[in-house]
């Protein structure tokens, strides 16, 4: 397609047209049945007082319906056949799965054969769980540390963590006016200062913890002893959120200040490099994002257009522009689709772009559906997964051709995760799902009492996520859990 125009859609939903849905075995819609979207009006970032923008803003009668989901039955939502027989929603047919790793033994906990287990707490759960050893760390007000094994408690904190980061050791947190570190085996409290203003952003790097707080303030500090490194304000100013604070990557940080982006030595906050980004209105009113990548360039996402900068000398390589605004990072990934690798992202409306990340040239381009989602598309063995509106689409890195897509029964929230040749991800339809990376069919898929928070963590053959039932989940990757009764090691 010619540059700044709209790309083609493929066909995702050609499989439900005159036949029955291959996921529950009913009549498949009729096109006239399937609901049009609304007609877009402005949309709104968190943290943003104006629309976002510019870019075109349409809607897409030929959108496929979004499946709803059944009753939950329990601890368990087994699919149709136990051995997956479920097949995708797909236009495209699935192509042969490559042969799939032996997955890791998911941990015994000392003590004999693992078991799936769920803890439940007292209080909300939010965002993602962190796995740092033989602990899993998660936030329900106070930091509950859990044993991957088992799910049994070791300890909780005294202190609402708005904000967490587990690194070196230790529990760095904030409940918004302090800033603490705690020992990350024991929860023995290492440091504690107070802030002067209400923190909003933590993150952790090579021993230096990066705050941003309210007001346009961004600090450094020791990790060690919460020692503080330098200062400065006036920077993050529009978009306050967690998700939009400054970034911290291999020792460089990277803040949006006086309408430009400014790289600083993590140590010192002196400054290496600065380039005029822009402001606000210029950036389309989204945050600028930032992508540092391994073949030495920043990758930037700033309103419509995505930059390469040399992380070294900040010269920018190449520049890309785009017809919508992007809400979320690109992302590059090395490999044989471009000379160099590519870049990877996608826009508001779900068109989901490759670039060739020496050149910038624009490889291919596919649109999806539309996706507030701020979370990158993702990367893995040669596809590119991404979650938009209420269905994850799976395409080709190297031509963009389309896989296939499977439809939730909500909303895709936070980012999937691929391992050992399955893809795992939360929607607002309260299920964790699981797919065959490679094909799409649905493995198992687990009903929750709440939606899923953050994104799943996939680790060690076991998949750990959050619900708004006020539980953690530790199941099996490749079973999910085959038993109907409440999985041992919970407690509050």
């Amino acid at each position: 397609p010619v540059r700044g125009s709209l790309p083609p859609r493929p066909d995702w939903d050609s499989a439900w047209r005159g036949g029955s849905d291959p996921r529950t075995g009913q009549a498949a819609p009729s096109p006239a049945a399937v609901s049009a979207p609304a007609a877009a009006g402005p949309v709104r970032l968190s943290g943003s007082k104006v629309p976002i923008g510019p870019g075109p803003r349409v809607a897409d009668a030929g959108r496929g319906a979004v499946v709803e989901a059944g009753p939950a039955t329990g601890w368990v939502r087994p699919p149709g056949g136990l051995n997956g027989a479920e097949a995708p929603t797909s236009a495209v047919p699935p192509p042969v799965a490559a042969p799939v790793p032996p997955p890791a033994s998911p941990p015994d906990g000392g003590g004999g054969h693992w078991r799936p287990w769920r803890f439940r707490m007292s209080n909300d759960v939010w965002g993602t769980p962190v796995v740092a050893g033989e602990l899993l760390y998660v936030t329900s007000f106070e930091v509950h540390a859990l044993d991957v094994g088992s799910g049994r408690r070791q300890f909780k904190t005294r202190d609402v963590a708005w904000a967490m980061a587990v690194a070196g050791g230790r529990i760095h947190a904030s409940d918004g006016p302090s800033l603490y570190a705690l020992d990350a085996t024991s929860g023995q409290e290492r440091w504690r200062l107070q802030t002067d203003a209400w923190v909003y952003s933590l993150k952790v790097d090579r021993g230096t913890v990066l705050t941003g707080t309210r007001g346009g303030g961004v600090q450094a500090w020791e990790a060690s002893n919460g020692e503080k490194l330098w200062e400065t304000t006036g920077a993050q100013t529009d978009f306050e959120t967690p998700e939009a604070g400054p970034a911290i990557v291999d020792g460089t940080v990277y803040v949006w200040k006086d309408a430009r982006l400014r790289a600083l030595e993590a140590r010192t906050g002196l400054e290496r490099w600065s380039y005029p980004i822009g402001d606000a209105a210029s950036c389309g009113n989204v945050p600028v994002r930032v992508h540092p990548a391994s073949d030495g360039c920043v990758y930037v996402a700033a309103g419509t257009r995505v930059l390469a900068i040399d992380i070294a000398n900040g010269l920018v390589r190449w520049h890309f522009e785009s017809p919508a605004v992007f809400l979320s990072p690109p992302v590059f990934a090395p490999g044989p689709a471009v000379t160099g690798g590519g870049v990877y992202l996608a826009d508001y409306l779900g068109t989901v772009y490759a670039l060739d990340a020496t050149t910038g040239k624009d490889r291919w381009r596919i649109a999806t559906e539309s996706r507030q989602s701020i979370e990158p598309v993702l990367v893995a063995n040669g596809n590119v997964h991404v979650g938009s509106g209420g269905a994850l689409y799976t395409l080709d890195a190297v031509t963009g051709t389309p896989m296939w897509r499977f439809a939730a029964g909500g909303e895709v929230i936070g980012a999937p995760v691929v391992a050992d040749g399955r893809v795992h991800f939360g929607s607002a339809d309260h299920v964790l799902y699981t797919l065959d990376a490679s094909g799409g069919q649905l493995r198992w898929k687990l009903a929750t009492g709440g939606e899923i928070t953050g994104s799943p963590v996939a680790q060690g053959g076991v998949v750990y996520a959050c619900s708004k039932d006020r539980c953690v989940y530790a199941l099996d990757a490749v079973k999910g859990t085959a038993t109907g009764r409440g999985a041992p090691g919970g407690g509050r």
